[in-house]
């Protein structure tokens, strides 16, 4: 029998769209992120131009270091609507849409409809997940696939009379993760089930989970690319994949900054800010329970509402990663719908309860969250408001009043004991100054960007036969924006072999390197152009001091120089 939506529900609906909608607003108003964005970008591009989709290449060379789904996901888009920065972000998009989703289903399934919309809201709203969506991540599409893979197990759980198909779709989207970034989106999603099982002694059940047909379903989604590499390759480029790419990110700290292990716990805190300060009363009130249930004082049945499953997810993903001596916020991008889940149950049962230790807790919660929002945003303000050049950003004082003005709301509704209104305003404070930050302070950003200006320059002065790229720097997005081979320099040798080669030389070079380098450089060279890059670094924001710059030098005469 069907129930009508209560008014809560509706206005949380019209919350939930209002939150989401930014995701899809001037998706090509900022050029791409090096260095990333470029990979995934322009990877489908070189397919379609050289009609194989078998062998990625980037830079018009081998890149089989990932599985090629993440490439094949956005090749029809580029063929629907043109090679572009919105064709490339709208799937990405979509696959943070499925994450925010698989959030309101988790919530959904194992606790109630008011958790599930809380629980969307809450990760639509989250600043930094919107920012992972609106460029092109291969960790956004492995997380869709390996939350919607939780989903259907928690599904099978709860609905046993459609298990089998539950379960088969778990092992098809557990095969999709394996075909976008590896082994790890079977490993953990196995051990997370494997560890719930054992905690509620039910191993015996792993017979009704159907690992043979399972195994045949992952394997027919994997396998045919993997043989295609084969016959092509031989074991070459697996090996590396496997043994190089999967596990010496795991084991060593070559790929990038050195971090604790207790890394991914503000990592956590912060890219899931705002409702990330729920999971502190959310770790008091599971620690209070599991106590209780310990010694006696409340009943301990097989993980009634799911909260368990999800907190095992959460909990194994995070430790995992935390032993890794490489080590990315984005790694644990797949524990967010779980998250949201939980914290979305927390809202609901606060919203709705009349227990007054709990009332407690969780109105002080709140109030902690309120001045978390006001505090960032006068941060902004201070930093990247008006008048503080050189690191003004068009919309920053907008968002830091908004930001000032909702926390204060919701601080006002708390303290009047309106608890919906509290928690309402907090997810419309954070849903208007994301809007702010999509329509002002991204398309400003672009004055830091200097990629896609300098790639028109280079078009409209090189030749076919120059050489192009930069030196001691990165940005790998000139490829997709002159559609040619770039070269990467970083020994002084290759770029005096390029200077006096006789050919055309366009680089890219920050103002330092070129002052170190000029007296050295075997040709006259001039600088074409000038432009200002944005480098967080707190010492400099804090003095104001001047920006960085990035040069585009060239040893073409005849051309009007930049001094």
């Amino acid at each position: 029998m069907k129930t009508s939506l209560t008014r809560t529900q509706w206005v949380l609906i019209v919350t939930l769209a209002l939150t989401t909608a930014p995701y899809f607003v001037r998706l090509g108003a900022s050029s791409l992120w090096d260095s990333n964005e470029s990979f995934y970008a322009e990877t489908p591009r070189e397919m379609i131009e050289a009609h194989d989709y078998v062998n990625p290449t980037f830079n018009y060379r081998a890149r089989l270091n990932k599985p090629p789904l993440s490439y094949w996901i956005v090749v029809p888009f580029y063929k629907l609507f043109g090679v572009s920065e919105t064709a490339e972000r709208l799937p990405i998009v979509l696959g943070a849409m499925i994450m925010v989703a698989t959030a309101y289903g988790l919530g959904r399934v194992l606790f109630s409809v008011d958790a599930g919309l809380l629980a969307a809201i809450g990760l639509a709203a989250a600043p930094r997940f919107l920012m992972f969506s609106r460029r092109i991540m291969i960790d956004v599409y492995l997380s869709a696939f390996m939350a919607l893979a939780l989903l259907m197990f928690a599904l099978a759980e709860r609905r046993p009379e459609r298990r089998r198909l539950y379960l088969v779709l778990m092992y098809a989207f557990i095969g999709l993760g394996v075909i976008t970034k590896g082994p790890v989106a079977v490993a953990l999603p196995g051990a997370s089930v494997f560890i719930y099982l054992t905690v509620y002694r039910r191993l015996n059940k792993l017979r009704e989970i159907m690992l043979p047909t399972g195994l045949v379903i992952v394997t027919a989604i994997v396998l045919p690319w993997y043989i295609a590499v084969y016959f092509q390759h031989g074991w070459t480029h697996i090996e590396t994949f496997i043994l190089q790419d999967n596990l010496s990110r795991y084991t060593q700290s070559t790929w990038g900054p050195s971090r604790g292990f207790f890394f991914y716990i503000p990592a956590l805190v912060g890219d899931f800010f705002p409702w990330s300060i729920f999971l502190i009363p959310l770790a008091w009130f599971a620690a209070r329970g599991f106590w209780s249930m310990k010694h006696g004082t409340s009943r301990s049945a097989a993980d009634p509402n799911g909260s368990a499953l999800l907190a095992i997810w959460i909990i194994l993903i995070v430790v995992f990663f935390s032993f890794s001596k490489s080590k990315e916020d984005l790694y644990i991008l797949p524990v967010y719908p779980a998250a949201a889940a939980l914290v979305g149950h927390l809202l609901a049962r606060f919203m709705g309860s009349e227990r007054p230790r709990q009332q407690g807790v969780m109105r002080f919660t709140t109030l902690v969250l309120a001045a978390s929002v006001a505090t960032s945003g006068a941060i902004i303000v201070y930093f990247f408001g008006k008048g503080t050049q050189p690191y003004e950003i068009a919309g920053a004082s907008l968002i830091g009043c908004v930001a000032i003005l909702g926390a204060m709301t919701a601080a006002g509704a708390v303290l009047v004991k309106r608890t919906r209104s509290a928690i309402l305003a907090t997810a419309l404070t954070v849903a208007v100054c994301n809007w702010v930050f999509v329509l002002l302070a991204l398309p400003d950003f672009e004055r830091f960007k200097p990629v896609r200006s300098m790639c028109e320059i280079i078009a409209s002065e090189a030749g076919p036969d120059a050489l192009v790229g930069y030196y001691r720097t990165a940005y790998p997005s000139m490829v997709f924006y002159l559609r040619r081979p770039i070269f990467e320099y970083y020994h002084q040798d290759e770029i005096e072999a390029a200077l006096i080669s006789g050919k055309e030389v366009f680089c890219l070079i920050t103002a330092a390197e070129y002052e170190a380098l000029r007296a050295r450089m075997p040709v006259q060279t001039r600088v074409l152009a000038s432009h200002p890059i944005f480098q967080v670094k707190l010492n400099g924001i804090l003095d104001r001091a001047e920006l960085p710059r990035v040069l585009l030098i060239s040893n073409k005469g005849g051309t009007n120089v930049i001094q």
